[in-house]
């Protein structure tokens, strides 16, 4: 199974087909608007501004299962990440661990953190970059920025695959 296999929630309550997305570079983030790291917005926009014209792209997945920092509906959503500058796609809630939990993060969470470790999504803006063949790749929890060096140089090796 890869990616491409998987429908999500988009925030008009529809589906997508991530197949949509099929052969490009993927930085797959769970996203919050009342979170500390919220501002993260910014740097992973940077970062899908800087790499689209190569077939990259970023996709925010909300969540709410952290503290209730996404209780908003999509006009909240969308809101906030317009103050952030957000032009990379923004899909609706899903839950990223636990009972529920979307078959995509069913997936990602499979994938090795930085430290060798996989398994439940431990805050908002954990990132897991996903190869052009819709295979996770490599996932960087939370502190590692957008803008970290180990994250930049993932996604170019990704690119150049």
């Amino acid at each position: 199974m890869t990616i491409n296999d998987i429908t999500v929630p988009t925030l008009d309550g529809a589906s997508s087909s991530l197949a949509d997305y099929d052969g490009q570079v993927l930085l797959a983030v769970n996203v919050a608007s009342k979170c500390g790291f919220t501002p993260q917005y910014a740097g992973l926009q940077a970062l899908h501004t800087r790499f689209a014209d190569q077939g990259f792209s970023v996709l925010g997945f909300p969540c709410n299962q952290f503290l209730f920092q996404e209780p908003g509906d999509a006009q909240t959503i969308t809101s906030c990440g317009v103050s952030y500058g957000v032009t990379f796609p923004v899909f609706g809630k899903l839950k990223v661990n636990g009972r529920g939990q979307h078959p995509l993060y069913s997936l990602l969470t499979t994938t090795p953190d930085l430290e060798g470790k996989a398994g439940r999504v431990r805050w908002n803006f954990e990132k897991i970059l996903v190869g052009r063949d819709g295979q996770p790749r490599q996932r960087f929890r939370t502190k590692v920025t957008p803008d970290d060096p180990r994250l930049i140089s993932a996604i170019q090796e990704a690119l150049a695959r």
